[in-house]
């Protein structure tokens, strides 16, 4: 791998200022290279864009230089950045490239990219750039194979050694994007992104808190980290290196802690580990150690949360194991988003560090370590998901499990905000107490009538919500007619007694068998409780 990058301040922004002019940002991409090419990048393919780029000028030579590893001549990149400070702070290195020429053989100077520089559009419009290496934006460690390493002319080259994957720094994916996605964006005093690779999460996070830390085990990060913010423009992050909380062990507590750790459940017997995804521990114990030691080190009401991977182990619920990682004095959230089983598990990560590239045996023998590792441990499938903690002094702390693998809407920061005050209300307020209060359709609510066409009645009735997590909840005659009514101007007891009264029920019945309805409804953001002063 090349050198990291050592720019001066004053050098680092007026690089910025060459990738603005240029359109060198998420929409300026966007529009270069089409909704097809831009799509394909972000699959790794690179055809695509290799095709838009052919019109040439300072975008195009941009991202054939930065995203997909091209030799650029010297002068076209001249038309693009300050070249001569951008080979000074190690953005660049020289290389030579052919040129196009009457004479066979003739060559110009030319550069290439010493890192990967990706755009990245930030929630409220903003410009910023990822810094990784180079190959590992999208699809993990696969563009760099053991046996080959990234040539001048941005080839793939045999080399007898290839390059020390152990500490690649990945860029922007999936995962990092859901992770940014979920936080909870209230300003913060103090936050810490664990783990920080490219440091995208603590990126997010210099824009809403006073003070970030950032930790990583990988010192290469920690330089990425620092790489990204800067030429982002956010404020210089605290950089410590050291595993999970020892970098922070003596430190006062966080408002947020975020982490999109090493989660990947791989096995101990390849004794390759990958640091972008490798933990080092064995099964998911890595994300149970997190959740664990996070309340040592929240404020009073301070979010914990992270992506987590972990094990369906044979004969146990999976509900109930990750559960039972959750430390005294914290609420919890968490949900599954997805669940593969363990040869799906195995094929995903063999894929990802280019393990299938390699001689057909020895991938044969790489794929039965994963299994052999899972049958070891009674391992039949794995979960992927996030784990979300709140600090709370509540005597009686609310730990929600659930499974959720449809789509929601992203971002859901203030959707995890609302489902823990949530929580609040409905743990302190009884039965009694909760008829008192008035309750408020929430606005992304519609209704849903099913049944046989023609037929007199609806077989049943669904409320749907069409934002944030768009769940369903299908209700009877009387929650759907209570819900319908909810505008915040009457007190539940009231709807239910006039319920009561159009359906000739028992009003005295009907209050005492309702609460658990609403409770629902309220848990899961259907109903939103209305103050009455």
């Amino acid at each position: 791998m090349l050198p990291l990058p050592e720019p001066t301040p004053d050098a680092t922004a007026r690089l910025r200022s060459a990738l603005l002019a240029a359109r060198y940002t998420a929409d300026g991409l966007l529009e270069l290279l089409g909704a097809t090419a831009y799509a394909a990048l972000g699959r790794g393919e690179t055809v695509p864009a290799l095709r838009a780029t052919r019109t040439g000028g300072p975008l195009a030579t941009l991202v054939r230089l930065f995203l997909l590893r091209q030799t650029v001549d010297l002068a076209e990149a001249r038309a693009a950045l300050p070249v001569d400070e951008a080979l000074a702070g190690g953005w660049l290195v020289t290389a030579e490239s052919a040129h196009p020429s009457s004479e066979p053989g003739a060559s110009a100077a030319a550069v290439r990219a010493a890192v990967d520089v990706r755009p990245y559009g930030g929630p409220d419009g903003d410009d910023w750039w990822i810094v990784s290496d180079l190959g590992c934006s999208v699809g993990g460690a696969g563009g760099l194979t053991p046996s080959t390493e990234a040539g001048p002319d941005g080839d793939q080259h045999d080399s007898p050694q290839g390059p020390d994957r152990s500490e690649l720094v990945l860029g922007v994916g999936g995962a990092a994007t859901t992770l940014a996605g979920i936080t909870v964006r209230t300003p913060a005093a103090r936050a810490l992104d664990l783990g920080t690779g490219s440091g995208i999460q603590a990126l997010h996070a210099a824009q809403h808190a006073t003070h970030v830390t950032a930790t990583d085990v990988n010192p290469r990060a920690l330089r990425f980290a620092w790489l990204t913010l800067a030429l982002s423009g956010a404020p210089e992050p605290e950089l410590r290196e050291g595993s999970l909380f020892e970098a922070v062990a003596d430190d006062g507590p966080y408002d947020l802690i975020v982490s999109n750790p090493p989660f990947v459940i791989s096995p101990a017997a390849l004794g390759d580990r990958l640091s972008y995804r490798d933990g080092g521990m064995r099964g998911d114990e890595l994300c149970r150690r997190i959740v664990r030691q996070a309340s040592d080190h929240l404020a009073e009401g301070g979010y914990c949360q992270l992506l987590a991977n972990w094990e369906h182990q044979e004969g146990e619920d999976w509900r109930e194991r990750v559960a039972g990682w959750v430390p005294s004095g914290c609420d919890a959230w968490i949900v599954q988003r997805e669940v593969q089983d363990v040869t799906q598990y195995a094929e995903l990560w063999l894929r990802d560090a280019g393990d299938h590239l390699r001689d057909p045996a020895e991938y044969a023998r790489r794929y039965g370590a994963w299994l052999d590792e899972f049958e070891a441990r009674g391992t039949k499938a794995v979960g992927f998901g996030w784990i979300i903690l709140r600090a709370t002094d509540a005597e009686h702390p609310s730990i929600t499990v659930e499974e959720w693998p449809h789509p929601v809407e992203q971002p859901l920061g203030e959707v995890v905000r609302a489902h823990f005050d949530r929580q609040d209300f409905l743990r302190s307020t009884d039965d009694a107490a909760l008829l008192t209060w008035h309750f408020q359709l929430s606005p992304e609510v519609v209704q849903e009538q099913v049944g046989l066409p023609g037929a007199e009645d609806p077989e049943h009735v669904v409320l749907r919500q069409h934002r944030g997590m768009r769940r369903a909840s299908k209700v009877d005659t009387v929650g759907a007619g209570f819900a319908g009514v909810c505008d915040g101007s009457l007190p539940a007891g009231r709807i239910l007694d006039a319920i009561a009264q159009l359906l000739g029920e028992d009003s005295v019945q009907l209050r005492d068998r309702t609460p658990e309805a609403i409770r629902l409804l309220v848990e899961q953001g259907f109903l939103i409780p209305v103050p009455v002063s």
